[in-house]
């Protein structure tokens, strides 16, 4: 008999799960902290732990699936590494569309006439001398590229030049908009596209940490990673499409909390230490997003589940709002490393800092805060910014990497970039201080609530004169966000209220006034109308008060905490491919092939074509995403008008799906 083995890596813990090949019951599970500098450590040590716990060989594993928060920790706190866009056929201004300009924050972006129209015909040829040119001086300036042409998914000739010369003349990695979505909106493809190549160095990271270790233990079954959709994809398809694991965490949580419960509709909250992931299961299915997944303000072209993240979880900022007499928090959306969690590795250099700053009646700015140096391709820096990288050799209190406030904004842009963390107060501190959690230095969290608590607000009060009044504002403030989120993601499902805007709703008088179970002149009751399921590691610390402020069930399954790694292994893999058909003349069709545009003279031949060669494509990737048992299916949407009684062809779409279930070890050495 063989077991499968659930890996999670978030932000601050890594899990691991082993499961029995009819994925039937937990046989042992684990957590490590996440290791940033070295992700195989936390891996390591999250996997040897589970197994032992087990009573299973590493030779008994017969499937390892992986899922991560990381790149949608990534992109909710705009981080990544720099990248350069190539930017083809577009006029001057559609980078300010889709907020595609947002996303590339400063990044070169290369312009070059070029692309096809919505036919397939060229409008303009690639001058490729140019971009040989203009790239080459940008290689070791950036880790990857992005490019972009106009109607690249009616025509990618350009896309592909372009890739295939970036590719030889500067080594890096280059992803195509065409390669992840056969949708028009070129600059949100392009925006796609960008995410994609920024978050290849740190996806391609943890699937080499992961791999290191499984090698290193004896582990020699297949390597899959979850999708954004909750369905799976093999480690090599995964490094050339980092942008599908946006919301892989939350997608696999969703599945873990239906294969937990078994319950067919609630709401599924999942606290990690950086976000808040809510979504629904209806019916016993997570929605899907159809307008592509949104992750830290940015719409993306990602097929994914219907989910709203929010940047708000266990080690979320604090922020002290110091506007009004009496001031107030609010947490988020970055995230920290506990000061209480630095001290563990740290414990002298912090408590020196925390305590010299309590030998003080005068509040510093940055009292209480700490720089830590993550590694990282540093290319593309200002003089200012070098500076202080260069400076923070170590991890260090705040105060101490900064000679200026002019440098404040060198930094800020350091930790946009991850090539810094920064350390301070978070509600797992809070929690420590409560006496909640004990896992790491609670007397660094007292010390670093107590410096928090002597700022003052504008009434020239000190927010708090005693850390555990601090500490439990944080929670309560930790608990009116979460409901919110969960608020939020009610309205945006609930039919009643299509076309109003859920942030206001959920935040509305009227609401709040219903919660509270208002009784005056007029009397107002609300609650929500469906379970939540309540997931991550902290869940059971926070929920409870959750669900008493929204009137509703709050379901805690036992392996609440390890709930992603179980998902992350009873899914399936399942890879869909589309292509459209237009009519450039009157009888003459289209077909905008995955090698190129074909031109049919009837209809019926133009469909079958193409879906012929989107099978043929599905059965390739499907086998590549690591399917066994493929079951392919295919759908057409064929859009006509009738116009003054006759017939006329619009366009038309393909769309084949493969699916099967993961091949496990025995039977990869069937095949070999």
């Amino acid at each position: 008999m063989g077991y499968f083995l659930g890996v999670d890596t978030g932000g601050t813990y890594t899990d691991a799960v082993v499961v029995d090949e009819a994925a039937t019951a937990v046989i042992g599970k684990a957590k490590s902290l996440t290791t940033r500098s070295d992700l195989a450590l936390g891996i390591g040590g999250a996997v040897d732990a589970a197994l032992a716990a087990a009573g299973v060989q590493a030779t008994e594993i017969s499937l390892v699936s992986l899922s991560t928060t990381l790149a949608t920790n990534a992109l909710v706190e705009g981080q990544g590494g720099r990248v350069a866009l190539v930017f083809i056929g577009f006029d001057a201004g559609d980078e300010a569309r889709a907020g595609l300009d947002e996303a590339l924050k400063g990044d070169p972006i290369l312009r070059f006439p070029g692309g096809h129209g919505h036919a397939g015909q060229e409008i303009a040829p690639l001058d490729l001398a140019a971009l040989e040119a203009a790239v080459a001086g940008l290689a070791d300036q950036v880790m990857g590229f992005a490019v972009a042409a106009r109607f690249a998914t009616r025509n990618p000739a350009h896309e592909i030049a372009a890739r295939d010369l970036i590719r030889r003349v500067t080594g890096r990695a280059v992803t195509c908009s065409h390669e992840l979505s056969a949708n028009l909106n070129g600059p949100k493809r392009a925006l796609t596209a960008v995410l994609n190549a920024r978050l290849i160095g740190m996806i391609d990271r943890l699937v080499a940490a992961c791999e290191r270790h499984l090698a290193a233990v004896g582990i020699s079954a297949p390597l899959m990673v979850v999708r954004g959709d909750g369905a799976l994809i093999s480690a090599a398809m995964v490094r050339e499409r980092p942008i599908e694991t946006i919301l892989s965490g939350p997608a696999a949580s969703i599945v873990g909390a239906r294969w937990l419960t078994g319950a067919r509709d609630a709401l599924v909250s999942d606290i990690g230490g950086t976000t808040t992931d809510v979504a629904l299961l209806r019916d016993g299915l997570p929605e899907i997003d159809p307008e592509g997944a949104r992750v830290g303000g940015l719409r993306t072209m990602v097929e994914a589940v219907a989910m709203r993240t929010t940047g708000l979880g266990g080690d979320s900022e604090v922020h002290l709002i110091t506007e009004g007499l009496t001031g107030g928090l609010r947490l988020g959306p970055r995230r920290l490393i506990p000061v209480s969690l630095l001290a563990v590795d740290h414990g002298a250099m912090v408590h020196e800092s925390l305590d010299r700053a309590l030998s003080t009646e005068t509040s510093g700015e940055h009292d209480g805060r700490f720089v830590v140096p993550m590694g990282g391709q540093a290319g593309g820096l200002t003089p200012r910014e070098t500076t202080v990288l260069e400076r923070i050799r170590q991890p260090m209190p705040l105060a101490q990497a900064l000679t200026s406030r002019l440098e404040v904004a060198a930094l800020e842009r350091l930790v946009a970039r991850g090539l810094v963390m920064l350390s301070g107060v978070t509600p797992s501190d809070a929690s420590h201080v409560l006496g909640r959690l004990s896992a790491w230095d609670g007397m660094a969290a007292e010390k670093a609530l107590r410096l928090l608590g002597r700022r003052r607000n504008g009434a020239g009060e000190r927010f708090a004169t005693d850390p555990a009044q601090l500490a439990q504002s944080i929670v309560d403030q930790l608990t009116a966000q979460t409901a919110e989120c969960l608020l939020e993601a009610a309205f945006a499902e609930d039919p009643a209220f299509a076309g109003e805007p859920p942030e206001t709703l959920a935040r509305h008088p009227l609401l709040r006034a219903g919660l509270s179970g208002h009784r005056g002149v007029v009397e107002i009751t609300a609650r929500l109308g469906v379970p939540v399921i309540g997931l991550g590691a902290s869940a059971p610390s926070y929920y409870g008060a959750v669900g008493e402020r929204l009137g509703c069930e709050m379901v805690l399954p036992e392996h609440a905490g390890v709930a992603n790694a179980i998902g992350a292994v009873v899914g399936q893999v399942s890879q869909r491919v589309s292509g459209e058909i237009t009519s450039p003349g009157e009888g003459r069709f289209a077909a905008h092939l995955p090698g190129g545009v074909e031109i049919f003279n009837t209809l019926d031949l133009a469909l079958a074509a193409m879906e012929s060669a989107l099978t043929a494509e599905a059965r390739a990737r499907g086998k590549r995403a690591g399917a066994v048992d493929l079951h392919l299916t295919a759908r057409r949407d064929v859009k006509e008008a009738n116009i003054e009684g006759r017939t006329m062809f619009i366009e038309a779409s393909v769309t084949v799906t493969a699916s099967g279930r993961p091949r496990v070890a025995h039977e990869l050495d069937a095949a070999e």
